[in-house]
């Protein structure tokens, strides 16, 4: 192994401290700040691990619980809670702190950055028993935390306040010389200036970064900018609003139909790109169009918007002519069969349309052909003869999605005749390399062709092409011609909504009230932001334009491309099969929504965000406040005596929501859900600090204070069912019914700029019956769905797992195991490389927090693994007799 540092770099401290008690065997390499160690990340991160494997470890955190649990120390619950607490509040602190005393002088001010932090610490300390964190011994989370702190506790000239307990502990740990070697080594005895070299290479820590909670006796105006305090004043406020009561008037459960725009509201109309009817739409689809329009669409008619989402299947165009050809169906047939698959999956996965129609109807027509005609009338509409593939053997015309060939720009050898999935250029298709015919795989040639164009200077993309599915083009010198799809698909919004209602022009002819929120995977932005625009213009019709063009990145499935035709990646009429609720999908789709890259679905990223985010985190909170009002208090939420502690919290939390509500406005809809967690995990710690359950066993004062911990925390868990009801409506549903929750607190919780967290569950108020949210995803289970949807896509190393774990060495009597004939050196080689891969595998789950069933599977394999090496090798693989005292 190899370990890359920095010197002056505090993650560094961290993994040299941890390294230096560990003892563990690793070479140590020092680089500049801006050494590229890891090749396939953007910008130098360090530390680095460099594992035997050639994998990298590039979280600080993840290295040190690499090299504890390599030298057999398993990291425990209450150290996984103490890393967490590190990583989530502590550090962004920290490097705000850094930030300012390192680089601005501003040494004073640190204390205002950490005292909340601090104080937490502090106060847990003072609570335990023990000398360090988590028990009579240094563990890893004593290092880490300390190897955090090191920089500004070690500096005397830093005045951070009377904490007894957190100075007691940190002279504890330091007191160690492995401590004091990392330390030297770092900062070269040089304190807090042996940072700067490092802190000038970084960027200034956002706002955003710093959420934990202080109190500052002074005008919030007067601190450190950046840094978000929680005053006073602002502590006053969450707990006037908590004291405020719910909305006397419920949001309607059932919306009356036809919604159409109101003068005085603030009127949206939310599309979502029309899915192609020829096929089956995969997880990438459902997150790209319909699932982030749905959770848009929810989470305004929660803000009281006047929100009308309307959505169908895009049926003209050559993709539906090619499916109907393989399918031996006519095109309408086809049309009519996939429609109603689509809608089946997206009623599965929850998505609450106001109405999902489809493009194939009259009103398409009418209207298309009207702007065609208004358009041809203002003088938008040129002729030009252009050149175009043709296909002899097929004796047609090919347009674009009839052509495949190789990317002009990429060399991607899959483009379309349209664009390229790999670099979203849009191409003509007779720039294409190696073109070929999808019909009949002939290569066509090119020909001359008379087409019509819109006229406009920042348009180029061609609008009509020569097939035979579609919008008829009415013009009597084009009738053999059909409108090109990027046309005619943008104004299915307009037929769709017309289907609707007949009054569908309040919508779509009302620019001055109505706000037109488009979504979309990034390959339609073109067409949305010049074709579908530039036609409503050139109609010159009062047409409303997009005022929100939302898009997302590609979501790909684990390491690849979701393939219908190789089995790999889930589509949307499988996901219902694998026993997952659609709940957990919309949670997971949502939570690596592709918003600024593409990311990628991952079975093992699906089951870790379930078991920790929703079961351990969400889950776990609201059912433990909710089972206490049940356990300690008869089901009725007992009565609550504010103190400091919850006003600070509930001010937190106030942010939290406010934060959420911001990102949402802005369709952040990944980013937002973040804070949801964060409220969550911030009400587990406060739980957790407090423990109500040793409290309502001691005196009146105890029990009193227990009484508070839980009316607080149910009310948290009103909050979250709130907020969770974009994302989650049938767990967030199951929260409300579960606490007997007034459906008032719906429309309350989330209205205003800043929202509004109030008591929704006063003392008093009896809870219904309380049961788990949330089941956890068993590593068999996982591996089996993983198998099941991977097509022939498997890694040589997963094969040689694989195979090494699952196909046994031939038996042989105990007695003829450690003879040389069964010696295999080249098997013994290779089981040798096996094993050392396994080894790290495990280093790395463990490290990473893997659930246990995860690495227990994996465990399992290594010592098979090590079982076939030592056969190999032609060793016993019996015990070894034992002789006098075990050690």
């Amino acid at each position: 192994m190899k370990l890359f540092v920095s010197e002056g770099n505090p993650h560094c401290l961290k993994v040299l401290s941890a390294l230096e008690v560990t003892g563990v065997q690793c070479d140590v390499q020092y680089v500049n700040h801006e050494e590229r160690v890891v090749p396939f990340l953007s910008r130098p991160t360090l530390p680095a691990l460099l594992l035997p494997s050639g994998l990298h470890l590039f979280s600080s955190n993840a290295i040190c619980r690499y090299l504890f649990e390599a030298n057999g120390q398993e990291s425990s619950e209450v150290c996984n809670q103490w890393l967490e607490w590190e990583a989530t509040d502590l550090q962004p602190a920290l490097l705000q702190a850094l930030h300012m005393a390192v680089l601005q002088g501003k040494g004073s001010e640190v204390y205002k950055v950490l005292q909340g932090p601090l104080n937490f610490l502090d106060q847990s300390l003072s609570k335990g028993n023990t000398p360090y964190l988590t028990g009579e011994a240094v563990s890893i989370a004593d290092i880490v935390l300390w190897a955090t702190l090191c920089p500004v506790l070690s500096d005397p000239s830093l005045a951070l306040g009377d904490c007894k307990s957190v100075k007691a502990w940190f002279d504890r740990v330091a007191a160690t010389q492995s401590c004091q070697s990392a330390a030297n080594k770092v900062l070269q005895g040089k304190g807090l200036q042996g940072m700067k070299s490092y802190m000038q290479k970084q960027p200034a820590p956002q706002s955003n970064q710093c959420r934990e909670t202080q109190l500052c006796n002074s005008n919030p105006a007067e601190c450190e900018e950046g840094v978000r305090v929680v005053s006073k004043e602002e502590m006053e406020a969450a707990v006037h609003t908590w004291n405020k009561s719910l909305n006397s008037s419920p949001l309607a459960k059932d919306r009356q139909h036809p919604i159409l725009p109101h003068e005085g509201k603030r009127n949206i109309l939310v599309t979502s790109a029309l899915p192609y009817v020829n096929n089956v739409p995969h997880l990438g689809n459902i997150i790209g169009c319909v699932l982030s329009a749905d959770v848009f669409s929810r989470y305004g008619r929660l803000r009281g918007w006047n929100l009308l989402f309307v959505c169908g299947t895009d049926e003209y165009g050559t993709a539906t002519e090619n499916k109907a050809r393989e399918e031996g169906l006519t095109p309408q047939q086809i049309c009519d069969k996939y429609h109603a698959i689509h809608s089946s999956i997206y009623k599965w996965f929850q998505i609450d349309f106001d109405f999902f129609g489809r493009t194939t109807t009259e009103k398409q027509t009418e209207i298309a052909q009207n702007i065609f005609w208004r358009l041809h009338d203002h003088g938008f509409l040129v002729e030009d003869t252009v050149e175009q593939l043709r296909c002899e053997n097929c004796q047609r015309f090919l347009a674009d999605r009839f052509v495949e060939g190789t990317c002009p720009h990429c060399s991607y050898p899959e483009a379309r005749g349209d664009q390229c999935d790999k670099c979203g250029r849009l191409i003509n298709a007779v720039e294409l390399r190696e073109p070929h015919c999808k019909v009949c795989r002939q290569t066509p040639i090119i020909r001359s062709s008379k087409h019509l164009f819109l006229d406009l200077p920042k348009l180029e993309t061609q609008l009509e092409q020569d097939l035979q599915w579609g919008t008829p083009v009415p013009h009597p010198e084009f009738n053999e011609k059909v409108f090109y799809v990027w046309f005619d698909a943008p104004i299915g919004y307009l037929s769709i909504t017309a289907n609707y209602t007949d009054k569908w022009e309040q919508w779509w002819k009302n620019p001055q009230q109505v706000e037109l929120y488009n979504f979309m995977a990034k390959d339609n932005v073109p067409f949305h932001s010049v074709v579908f625009p530039c036609s409503l213009l050139g109609a010159q019709d009062n047409y409303t334009l997009v005022s929100h063009l939302v898009a997302t990145e590609y979501l790909n499935y684990e390491d690849t491309k979701f393939s219908k035709s190789r089995g790999v990646g889930v589509f949307g009429d499988m996901a219902k099969d694998t026993g997952i609720p659609s709940d957990v999908w919309r949670f997971y789709l949502l939570y690596v929504r592709p918003e600024g890259q593409d990311s990628a679905f991952s079975w093992a990223d699906m089951a870790l965000k379930n078991n920790s985010e929703l079961l351990n985190n969400l889950g776990n909170f609201i059912n433990r406040a909710g089972m206490f009002v049940t356990k300690f208090f008869e089901g009725c939420v007992p009565t609550m005596e504010l103190q400091q502690e919850e006003k600070t919290l509930l001010a937190l939390v106030g942010w939290e929501l406010q934060q959420f509500i911001q990102l949402m406005d802005k369709v952040k809809i990944r980013d937002a859900l973040k804070h949801i967690l964060n409220i969550s995990r911030h009400g587990n710690q406060y739980i957790q600090i407090n423990e109500p359950w040793k409290k309502i066993k001691g005196g009146e004062t105890d029990r009193k204070r227990a009484g508070t911990v839980t009316g607080v925390s149910v009310n948290i868990a009103c909050l979250l069912s709130v907020m969770l009801s974009p994302y989650m409506p049938t767990v967030s549903q199951t929260i409300r019914d579960q606490l007997n929750a007034p459906q008032s607190c719906i429309n309350t919780m989330l209205q205003g700029t800043t929202g509004t967290f109030v008591c929704a569950l006063r003392a008093g108020h009896r809870i219904g019956a309380v049961s788990p949210l949330f089941q956890k995803l068993e590593v068999d289970q996982i591996e089996a769905l993983k198998k099941r949807f991977g097509g022939q896509q498997t890694t040589a190393q997963n094969t040689a797992s694989t195979q090494a774990a699952t196909v046994p060495a031939p038996a042989a009597p105990a007695a003829d195991v450690a003879t040389v004939n069964g010696v295999d050196p080249d098997k013994a080689k290779k089981l040798t490389q096996a094993v050392a891969e396994q080894g790290d595998k495990v280093r790395a789950l463990k490290s990473q927090k893997a659930e246990k069933a995860v690495i227990a599977a994996e465990v399992t394999k290594l010592l098979d693994l090590k079982k076939q090496l030592a056969l190999a090798e032609g060793k016993s693989t019996e015990p070894a007799p034992q002789k006098g005292k075990r050690k």
